[in-house]
């Protein structure tokens, strides 16, 4: 067994770690920007038409959100309507790429720790 100094084994670690999220991350493609993953190609095919891929990869949402976002780009902006299978295609993708994310809000502070308003008119 090869016994390695305790700053080499960090780095050995680092390295391992470093190597093993280079492997996992989701492949892209290049020109789009979409995560390659089933049904990418027909999600690029169909949306791209109208707007750009990076409208998509900005928003987040569940399928019940993407298909409200597809129904309203039905009604208001001339997108055709799709056949089942290809939404249905559509939706899985979005659904698993592209999902809901958490409230990354925090909590709205109590009246009573917020700073008092200089600028607020006095009775």
């Amino acid at each position: 067994m090869i016994r390695l100094h305790p700053i080499a084994q960090g780095f050995l670690l680092l390295g391992t770690i470093i190597w093993s999220t280079v492997l996992s991350a989701q492949e892209t493609d290049s020109a789009s920007g979409l995560i390659k993953a089933e049904g990418w190609q027909v999600v690029q095919s169909t949306c791209t038409e109208c707007h750009a891929a990076l409208l998509i990869t900005q928003n987040a949402g569940n399928r019940a959100v993407w298909e409200s976002r597809i129904r309203w780009m039905q009604e208001t902006q001339g997108l055709r309507l799709l056949a089942v299978e290809e939404e249905q295609t559509i939706l899985d993708y979005l659904e698993s790429n592209y999902p809901q994310k958490a409230a990354s809000r925090r909590a709205v502070l109590p009246a009573q720790l917020m700073p008092s308003n200089p600028y607020e008119a006095e009775d």
